[in-house]
């Protein structure tokens, strides 16, 4: 039995506005999450990052001049904002990229002497076993 439901070109301006109100809401809230986030960022403790990174997950995924502009900064600064976009992926390895991080700073504020992160790690490697 067909649809009595005809489809009419109000029906699609109307779900074009629609649309386009959801996309806007979706991009305040972002805002507001990173507001949030910047706010929390004084706090001992990672937590602001995390809440800066959701709400810019919900700004990204939902305006175009955002994800433009977002791409020209990584462009323009490929090492400040590949951790970013690293903690942007689908599933990010959380661990490698803060241990990528410390080593980063680390290099930058410590002298060579007093760096143990690399040391660390390399005494930490199993040796194999000989028989």
């Amino acid at each position: 039995m067909p649809s009595l439901r005809v489809h009419r070109a109000t029906d699609e301006v109307a779900r074009e506005i629609a649309a386009r109100v959801k996309r806007v809401g979706m991009v305040l809230l972002g805002l507001l999450i990173i507001l949030a986030g910047v706010l929390i960022s004084p706090l001992p403790g990672p937590g602001g990052i995390p809440v800066i990174v959701v709400g810019l997950m919900i700004v990204l995924k939902n305006s175009f001049k955002a994800r433009r502009q977002f791409v020209r900064l990584h462009r323009a600064h490929p090492r400040m904002i590949s951790p970013i976009r690293r903690l942007l992926r689908r599933d990010p390895e959380f661990v490698a990229l803060f241990y990528q991080q410390y080593l980063r700073v680390e290099r930058l504020l410590l002298p060579r002497k007093m760096r143990f992160a690399v040391k660390l790690r390399r005494r930490s490697r199993r040796k194999p076993v000989r028989v």
